[in-house]
Formats: C-alpha cells, sequence, structure tokens
C-alpha cells in the first residue's frame, strides 16, 4: 500500500468519528462557500463549485449545511480565503504536499512549517515536489454499486482514464480537468459515490521503516487538523507487516 490513504484509515479509525466528521465537514463549508464566491452561486454553471458539493455529498454532509455554505458566499460576510499549496519531505525523505485555504498566510505558513520541523520534516518551496505526483480526480463507490464490468464500460464512457475494481469497491480515476463531469455522469448511473476528489497521486513512492513511519502518520495527523488545511498527500509506501503493527 501506498500514499496518504492508508494513514487517513488508520486516523479515521483511531480518532473520535465525530470530531473529525464536524472538522471534515467544516473544511467542506469552507471550499464550497470560496467556490460559490469565485463565480456563480449555481453548480450548474459553477463547475468549482458543483465539485466541491460532489465531495461534500459522497461523505453524507447534510443539505442544510451546503446551503448555509452557498449562502455565506452570497452574504459577503468579509471572509475571503486564498487558496495555497505548501510542499516539502518528511522523514526518509518522504515527499508531501499540503493543500490549505486561509485568510492569513503568515498564520497558516508559519503551522506548516513548525509541524514540519517538529516531525522532522523540511518545508520547501511550490514546486519542490508536486512534480513528483499526478493532480487526478478520483471517484469512488461501494462494491455493491455495480460488477466490474459495468463500472469499466460507464467509466470509460464518462471519459475516466482508468477504473480499479476490488472486493472494497471501485476507483474510478480521470483527470482532475473532467473531475465534475465524469462523477456527474457516473452518479446519474450508480447513484451517489463514496467521495469525490483531487487527489496529487504519487508517480514513485518512497518506502520507510517502521518508526519513520510512525513520525510520518504523527505529521500528516497534526496538518489534517489544523484548521486551514484541506487535504495532506505523501508519496509514503509502508510493508504489510509495518502496517500491521501501526493498525494493531
Amino acid at each position: 500500500m501506498a500514499g496518504h490513504s492508508q494513514f487517513k484509515n488508520i486516523m479515521h479509525r483511531k480518532g473520535k468519528q465525530d470530531a473529525q466528521k464536524a472538522r471534515m465537514f467544516a473544511k467542506f463549508a469552507r471550499e464550497i462557500t470560496v467556490a460559490a464566491k469565485s463565480g456563480t452561486p449555481d453548480p450548474e454553471m459553477n463547475p468549482r463549485l458543483r465539485l466541491a458539493i460532489q465531495g461534500a455529498r459522497a461523505e453524507n454532509m447534510p443539505k442544510d449545511n451546503i446551503e448555509r455554505a452557498i449562502k455565506k458566499a452570497l452574504g459577503n460576510d468579509g471572509e475571503n480565503y486564498d487558496a495555497v499549496r505548501y510542499e516539502g519531505y518528511g522523514p526518509g525523505g518522504v515527499a508531501i504536499i499540503v493543500e490549505a485555504l486561509t485568510d492569513n498566510r503568515n498564520r497558516t505558513g508559519g503551522a506548516v512549517r513548525a509541524w514540519f520541523t517538529k516531525y522532522g520534516g523540511n518545508l520547501g518551496t511550490t514546486g519542490q515536489v508536486s512534480h513528483m505526483f499526478q493532480h487526478v480526480g478520483e471517484i469512488t463507490f461501494k462494491a455493491d454499486a455495480a460488477n466490474a464490468d459495468a463500472m469499466l464500460e460507464a467509466g470509460i464512457d464518462a471519459g475516466a482514464d482508468d477504473v480499479e475494481t476490488d472486493s472494497d469497491g471501485h476507483l474510478v480515476t480521470c483527470s482532475f480537468d473532467t473531475l465534475g463531469s465524469t462523477a456527474g455522469a457516473l452518479e446519474a448511473r450508480f447513484g451517489s459515490p463514496t467521495s469525490v476528489k483531487a487527489v496529487w497521486k504519487p508517480n514513485l513512492t518512497t518506502p520507510v521503516d517502521h518508526d519513520k513511519a510512525e513520525t510520518i502518520l504523527k505529521l500528516l495527523g497534526a496538518l489534517e487538523e489544523d484548521d486551514d488545511v484541506q487535504q495532506v498527500f505523501s508519496n509514503v509506501e509502508v510493508d504489510e507487516a509495518t502496517m500491521a503493527k501501526l493498525t494493531g
């Protein structure tokens, strides 16, 4: 297993689910508000807003929360957020990308740098590690949403680049630019997906031992919990034996 998704699964199991859900909904709400402010509040006419709503719905964010986030944008409450990407290395040379929405770049940049430093990492400059990743869209469905052939056929028709199916479900990968339209086409056929998100997918992974993996987990977890941080990605690779110890 490789990438940040495995660590995210650990954090969901180990953490307090209610607190995590509240934090996740708050981040979705911020993205929806920013997206609505960046263009029209109509998701049919605003691709960024449509994508933000698709992602929130896939994680079961209540409709009232979504509508409240859109209304907040219309209210012109004075909050203006900038999208910022931070890049650097964690222990063992693991590449890390942090995406944030902030109304204070100094505060957010200082906090992100502090977490990297605390856990033996090094925050670099924008572009330092992103060339090691592909910016793509990922859409997931439960295994019972369709059989493998049907999902593959629908994915191809919807413009997907790849479809993977196993006992856990279906993973549809597409270009970042077509994520909204691909997710919409698949949702119309199979119902709501379990997740819709833009991700940084590593081209190459960096293997680490148990000690470094544990430290990286703490670093990624601390970054995830920062209120300004929207998403965190890495190219870490952990073998099955080490993963079993971390999750045991």
